[in-house]
């Protein structure tokens, strides 16, 4: 095992999953695209394992070439009619953000939802101003898990990426994109990594909540990866 690196300078969060729960209503646009498409439809936990990535990267592979943007106009039809209604903050993410802004760290989000509802949906929960940046899909060039939002999210720190960044997400998307900038990957969700699960891009440190990732941050508990 490794020493626990210092606490944070910066961290860069994802949203989905991270620090919200929306599963239920990611599950619920899918499952309108498929109905629309007469596609078999997904439960909540085929969407975990396989909703990942920005929609103009994933769509295009799932539904083609010529019918992507046809299904993307259902997906978001469907996301804005429940999006805010069914959006609920994860377990302790509220008390973990204020924590790390009354400690002078420098907070920031990448998300592969698109950059005006993803920011409808911080200001929705009254965390706006926690952030210096609110990155999602489409406001960079290229979207997670490629560098550029990284890139944007940090332009007002005055940090470059390392240690002492840490990139923080439930998903490989996340912890590629860390690799890919030099932020410290950080795995955060309920299931532990299976042996071999990330080995192309592993995280350094592992919690199982947000809860565990503040004890992680200034306590000394949970897991850090060899």
């Amino acid at each position: 095992m490794n020493d626990a690196p210092p606490p944070p300078r910066a961290v860069i969060f994802d949203w989905d999953n991270t620090l919200v729960d929306t599963w239920p209503t990611i599950t619920r646009c899918y499952n309108a695209v498929f109905s629309a498409f007469g596609m078999p439809r997904w439960s909540e936990d085929e969407a975990r394992a396989r909703a990942h990535g920005s929609l103009r990267d994933y769509f295009p592979v799932l539904f083609g070439e010529e019918r992507w943007e046809e299904a993307r106009e259902i997906f978001y039809g469907t996301f804005t009619a429940c999006h805010l209604e069914t959006l609920r903050p994860l377990d302790g993410a509220a008390e973990l953000l204020r924590d790390l802004a009354a400690r002078g760290v420098y907070l920031a989000i990448v998300s592969n939802k698109m950059g005006p509802a993803l920011r409808i949906e911080v200001g929705h929960l009254g965390w706006s101003g926690w952030f210096g940046k609110v990155v999602g899909a489409t406001d960079a060039a290229r979207d997670k898990p490629a560098p550029d939002p990284v890139t944007i999210a940090l332009s007002d720190a005055r940090l470059r990426p390392s240690d002492a960044v840490w990139f923080v997400g439930d998903t490989v998307a996340d912890l590629q994109c860390a690799h890919a900038t030099g932020c410290l990957p950080v795995l955060v969700r309920p299931e532990e990594p299976a042996a071999g699960e990330f080995s192309a891009y592993p995280p350094r440190l592992y919690a199982r909540n947000c809860r565990a990732l503040g004890a992680l941050m200034y306590g000394g508990a949970g897991t850090i990866s060899a």
